[in-house]
């Protein structure tokens, strides 16, 4: 690199810097929180409505409408009309769940449960190690929702600005969506490998990266379309994001393949929250102490590396953040976190422990790593998907499945109690919102539809000249398309596998 150019791009990593301030698009973490809040206290809604009066049982189009209004029609108006006040609207959903909460219960009364260490009846079947939890699959669904509804409503004006990706440094709504996305893709992937250690058995690396690329390929795939639909079509696009050519499928795509990889390197550092922060760290290293961070965010576009140089350097960040989920994945799937633990109660006590000890963890390093008094002062920046962005991930999804976690063992006890498979299917099904299960079982499949959904409307749709009757009418519309959808493939029990 010659001389005059470092000294340009120096320059104009300076100017970055000196602008910080102005060029600080995203809102405070704490609003983000807020607004982000709105999808467990209207998880809470449902569930009172569930457990006091059996609304959800018998799925009528008046509990599909109703659902959909709680579980998604709530987090849209969370990121719109109520962007600026979203702990109004957590006060209207609490209001009505302690009004119908203090209301006489329609539910039916079940026989109580048989003590923990007597035998189940003859005929049940023994209970799955790895069951099928509802927070876990509201927590995904949660998540799944409120992507699919930013990536259209970000394209009108009563979305605000601040909630919309920021160029460098800085939080956004919108940024804290794409890294959920990875770190949800990580918890589900522990779920193959407890298999293997179920049955004492470990696949070699040419078998894991012969499996990974087989996933890997259909993204691959997905990214190559986006890639040329939108140049073909002449579709906004920010090339800091990501690059000229780079898009988020590609960033899927490439995942399974290293996490194979780093399978191995489990051997050495047996935690994968640990190869998460020990990669985050080596990254971060690598950003101050080298031209890594200038070149990112400065170095002229000549070939097909500095084109595409966010999307291929974010990359170790957004692993680091599937390793973390990933290392998540590994205790809240399984059954039970230690064989000397045997009632279930107990079992969700440690698990409920262990989610508050590491959502703290990762809370404890990203003040760490952020704070300027006692920290080292780093800034959060998606575009480099730095250690600070990371740890916000980390922490933040953590908290959330913490929240989830929460809900389902207050109004949902059997849930984790049951004593024979048929117990725990009826159970899952009446604590798990059917609107929710089906973002959380096709969700890449409905992602890829939300996708194109959102490039049809823009165009045909001036999105930056309608008034806000007009853009919420049409992200309603938009909004229950998509659920339907997903909840049509859900009742059809079809799974379509990306």
């Amino acid at each position: 690199m010659s001389r005059s150019l470092e000294e340009s791009m120096a320059a104009s990593y300076k100017s970055l810097k000196e602008d910080f301030v102005s060029n600080l698009a995203g809102g405070e973490i704490g609003e983000i929180n807020y607004v982000t809040a709105v999808a467990p206290v209207a998880v809470i809604l449902w569930s009172v409505f569930q457990t006091r009066q059996s609304l959800f049982t018998v799925y009528t189009p008046i509990a599909f409408l109703v659902d959909f209004f709680l579980n998604v029609g709530a987090i849209l108006l969370a990121i719109t009309l109520y962007a600026d006040s979203p702990l109004l609207l957590n006060l209207l959903l609490i209001a009505p769940a302690i009004l119908v909460y203090a209301l006489p219960s329609n539910t039916p009364h079940k026989k109580k449960a048989r003590p923990p260490g007597v035998a189940p009846t003859k005929g049940a079947s023994s209970l799955s190690p790895l069951p099928k939890k509802p927070f876990l699959t509201t927590y995904r669904g949660c998540m799944m929702a409120i992507t699919c509804l930013a990536i259209l409503a970000v394209d009108f004006r009563i979305f605000p600005r601040r909630f919309a990706k920021v160029e460098t440094w800085g939080t956004s709504l919108m940024d804290v969506g794409v890294g959920s996305f990875v770190f949800s893709a990580g918890v589900v992937a522990a779920r193959p490998i407890l298999k293997e250690q179920l049955a004492n058995k470990t696949s070699r690396l040419s078998t894991r990266l012969y499996a990974s690329v087989r996933h890997s390929l259909p993204l691959i795939v997905l990214g190559l379309i986006r890639l040329y639909s939108v140049k073909g079509l002449d579709y906004a696009e920010h090339v800091t994001e990501y690059g000229v050519h780079w898009n988020f499928f590609f960033t899927l795509g490439f995942l399974p393949p290293f996490v194979a990889i780093f399978q191995s390197a489990f051997q050495l550092l047996p935690s994968y929250e640990g190869l998460a922060v020990l990669l985050g760290i080596v990254y971060q290293i690598a950003l101050e102490f080298t031209n890594l961070k200038v070149y990112i965010l400065t170095a002229p576009r000549t070939d097909l590396l500095s084109q595409n140089r966010e999307g291929i350097f974010s990359f170790f960040g957004y692993l680091a953040i599937f390793l973390a989920g990933q290392g998540t994945g590994m205790y809240i799937i399984p059954r039970e976190l230690t064989k000397t633990i045997k009632t279930a109660p107990e079992h969700r006590q440690r698990l409920l422990i262990t989610l508050a000890a590491w959502s703290s963890f990762w809370i404890v390093l990203f003040c760490l790593a952020t704070n300027y008094s006692y920290g080292f002062g780093l800034s959060v920046s998606r575009r480099l998907a730095n250690l600070p962005y990371f740890l916000w991930i980390s922490a933040f999804n953590c908290t959330q499945i913490l929240a989830f976690c929460v809900v389902e063992t207050v109004f949902f006890p059997a849930a984790h109690r049951s004593i024979d498979t048929k117990a725990e299917h009826a159970a899952y099904q009446s604590s798990t919102s059917k609107v929710l299960e089906a973002f959380n079982r096709n969700g890449l499949a409905v992602f890829l539809v939300a996708n194109l959904l959102t490039g049809l409307v823009n165009l045909t749709v001036p999105t930056l000249h309608v008034n806000n009757i007009q853009a919420m009418g049409i992200l309603m519309a938009y909004a229950i398309t998509l659920t339907g959808l997903a909840v049509g493939l859900d009742g059809y029990d079809i799974s379509i596998k990306l």
